[in-house]
């Protein structure tokens, strides 16, 4: 049966893992390999990552009235803060594969069995308290600079956004709150979820690794958080679709960069 484990794992003993001191090298290794995960079996992941696209293009729709517009890239922006919580089936997958286990795609789910789900979920709950944070200061910007003003249509919309100064401090701003939140998630999530997925040492401990192990290597996790960020950005333009292939790939990747960063444990 589960528990919920915070500060600890199971044997209440804090963990510590060590960190590995990785390049860049092996980041794009990591992609290789997640690459290689991702055809193995392609048909799971249409399974898997089809809510992606099909959430962006709701989220699309839902914001597409004069009032909610200026949320629309807030919202965008906002799939790379979920997104380590959101690809933990693959991180299962890819788990199962490496260990030369059975990784057909009905395996994503039995991350819900796991000692450590609990903690998951938590963690989980923190990241969308984090998006949830992260749109209002989105919100509260776009009043404070444009006022309570909304554009009356898409096109006048653009225009303020990318014909006055005030739209331009707009989106100078926006990028660099953004890029907070986004630094931040980075640096606490980078391996704390394939990590509580592999060894339950609890979610602080988890978080606390992910830390040490973004001090322990910044050029490469600051490389592989301006990957993730490319790579999501660009999907989003074909109408979202691309985030069925991008998706996957990235949550394989992180998996193998886990396995990189983190040494495993002494038996």
């Amino acid at each position: 049966m589960t528990a919920f484990h915070v500060m600890s794992g199971a044997d209440d003993v804090y963990s510590r893992p060590v960190i590995n001191k990785i390049g860049l090298a092996d980041v794009f290794n990591a992609i290789r390999l997640g690459m290689a995960d991702f055809r193995e079996k392609p048909s799971h992941y249409v399974f898997l990552c089809l809510m992606y696209p099909i959430a962006g293009i709701f989220l699309a729709v839902a914001t597409s009235s004069a009032n909610l517009l200026p949320m629309i890239f807030p919202l965008i922006a906002g799939f790379a803060l979920i997104g380590p919580l959101a690809a933990i089936g693959l991180y299962e997958i890819s788990r199962r594969r490496e260990a030369g286990m059975d990784s057909s795609w009905r395996h994503a789910m039995e991350v819900t069995r796991s000692p450590a789900f609990p903690s998951i979920v938590t963690g989980g709950l923190m990241l969308f308290a984090f998006f949830v944070v992260w749109l209002v200061a989105a919100q509260t910007l776009y009043l404070n600079v444009l006022s309570d003003v909304f554009p009356r249509s898409m096109s006048a919309f653009f225009s303020e956004i990318f014909g006055t100064t005030e739209g331009m401090q707009l989106i100078i701003w926006g990028n660099l709150i953004g890029f907070g939140f986004a630094l931040i998630v980075l640096a606490t999530t980078v391996v704390t979820f394939p990590i509580l997925l592999d060894r339950d040492i609890g979610l602080v401990a988890a978080m606390e690794t992910s830390l040490r192990a973004t001090f322990a290597n910044p050029v490469p996790v600051l490389c592989w958080g301006l990957i993730v960020a490319v790579s999501l950005a660009v999907a989003t333009i074909p109408l979202f679709v691309g985030l069925a292939l991008v998706m996957p790939i990235l949550g394989h990747s992180t998996w193998h960069l886990y396995r990189k960063l983190v040494a495993p444990p002494i038996v």
